[in-house]
């Protein structure tokens, strides 16, 4: 069949007789280029031109076809697997705009700067944002979507705005996606309340497909997206959660001089690549910081109390190298893709495996082999605890989170494959036994982080002892 070269003739063209062998495909990357049909040639020469790629990631392809055949999608895909490039190319395949919705700033910036980078159209709203600037994303949007494709990331604040309802009619929208999609669930590690209003986009358009993205979400938390996104018969995507070249590691610490030592050796451990670290507190982020600049140059640490312009800066030295070691809270990292980040480490255990798995989840997207180690005491319950103890939230709610807190500290103090855990927790449908590159599996590996600790870090924490009531 001769394609056309219209828009139009080519949507056509790659939404028909969809290949269910590459639906089903278990493969992790499309490289037979004869095996593929005409429409999928002609999205993977979209893939080469616009995007500098080679070939589709595991999943990529079917999650692709599924949305220019005008279907709402449900997908689960690995941290590092590719999930914004699913609407990022249909973005670019004919006209008119695709709304993003995305729930932190830095991960806007970073999207916007690559595509951008790339010579494709996107822009962001946000509240750092002057009026000069936002009139700018406005004229470039309108002079985009005239020559091709245009992606606008906004907040779930900015869609609850006066207005957006009436702004969304006026425009020819083709696609709406929901990035970072557990937010919209209550029983996701981290929901919003904005995001738990996103049907209004259903209600404004209910003719556009919308696509809803997470790399964690539990059989549970994927129900909960669909029904309050009111996704209609969502193709449902899910990809497996075992990351091959991460290494898994908890490390039992009695105090903090032993976490002290074991962070350093793991730094030392580790002379190339980006090291990303972190910390419960906003207060941990700083002390962390000066403790390794004692040691280590291009240090800084992240957290959401410092200014805009602060956290701006920090993201830029961070991307161009200028920063190799960076101390953050849970505020940094959601959508932020590096490709050489080779060590992860928490200094204290997360709130749920969830948060674990996704923060992990930025170490070795290249594929090279990269190190994920907590640092583990007993107490580190305790914030987590006084958290929990503090919520606003319904008594299911409040069950829930105690039941994932129990679930992170039985991986940290298990014995078995830790990888294993992580598949049974997602209810994966991959399952192994003896994964060979966790601390479990393998403790002779060298890429186990071994220290040799000092006196001070064996001693065990002082109980504290109540003073006698008067």
């Amino acid at each position: 069949m001769k394609v056309k070269n219209t828009a139009k003739n080519s949507i056509e063209q790659m939404t028909m007789n969809l290949d269910e062998m590459l639906i089903n495909s278990s493969k992790d990357i499309v490289q037979d280029e004869l095996a593929l049909s005409k429409e999928d040639l002609i999205l993977l020469k979209v893939l080469k031109d616009k995007f500098k790629l080679n070939n589709f990631r595991q999943g990529q392809l079917p999650i692709i076809k599924a949305i220019l055949s005008g279907q709402d999608v449900m997908a689960v895909m690995p941290t590092g697997g590719g999930k914004s490039l699913c609407y990022q190319l249909p973005a670019y395949v004919k006209p008119g705009l695709t709304i993003v919705i995305s729930p932190l700033i830095a991960l806007m910036n970073d999207q916007v700067r690559h595509l951008k980078n790339l010579g494709l159209g996107a822009g962001c709203l946000h509240s750092s944002l002057e009026i000069e600037e936002r009139k700018q994303v406005f004229a470039e949007m309108k002079q985009k979507m005239a020559e091709g494709g245009y992606i606008l990331y906004l907040s779930p604040e900015r869609v609850q705005k006066p207005g957006f309802t009436d702004w969304v009619k006026t425009q020819k929208i083709n696609l709406f996606a929901v990035d970072e999609a557990h937010c919209v669930s209550q029983w996701g590690h981290d929901f919003r309340k904005e995001y738990g209003q996103l049907s209004v986009l259903r209600k404004v358009s209910p003719h556009v497909p919308i696509i809803a993205l997470t790399a964690t979400a539990t059989p549970q938390v994927n129900t909960d997206i669909v029904s309050s996104l009111h996704l209609k018969k969502p193709a449902l995507h899910i990809y497996g959660f075992y990351r091959q070249n991460l290494f898994y590691q908890v490390m039992d610490c009695l105090n903090d001089t032993a976490k002290e030592e074991a962070l350093m050796q793991a730094i030392d451990n580790t002379p190339e690549g980006r090291i990303i670290i972190y910390c419960g507190t906003r207060e941990k982020c700083k002390d962390w910081s000066m403790f390794i600049k004692t040691k280590h140059k291009k240090v800084s640490y992240y957290h959401a109390g410092l200014s805009s312009e602060k956290r701006n800066n920090i993201e830029e030295r961070y991307q161009d190298g200028r920063i190799r070691i960076l101390v953050a809270t849970n505020a940094f990292g959601m959508g932020i893709d590096h490709s050489d980040v080779r060590l992860v480490v928490h200094t204290q255990m997360p709130g749920n495996i969830e948060s674990y798995y996704q923060e992990i989840g930025r170490a070795g997207r290249d594929g090279h082999n990269s190190t994920c180690l907590m640092l583990y005491a007993k107490k580190d319950r305790m914030l987590h605890s006084f958290f929990i103890r503090k919520a606003k939230a319904s008594e299911r709610v409040i069950s829930h989170r105690w039941k994932s807190l129990d679930s992170i500290q039985e991986y940290s103090e298990s014995y078995n494959c830790r990888h294993s855990i992580i598949l049974n927790y997602f209810k994966d449908p991959q399952k192994i036994q003896k994964c060979g590159h966790c601390d479990r599996c393998d403790s002779n590996s060298d890429r186990n982080v071994k220290v040799k600790f000092s006196l001070a870090a064996l001693k065990p924490p002082k109980k504290k002892t109540k003073k006698a009531s008067k």
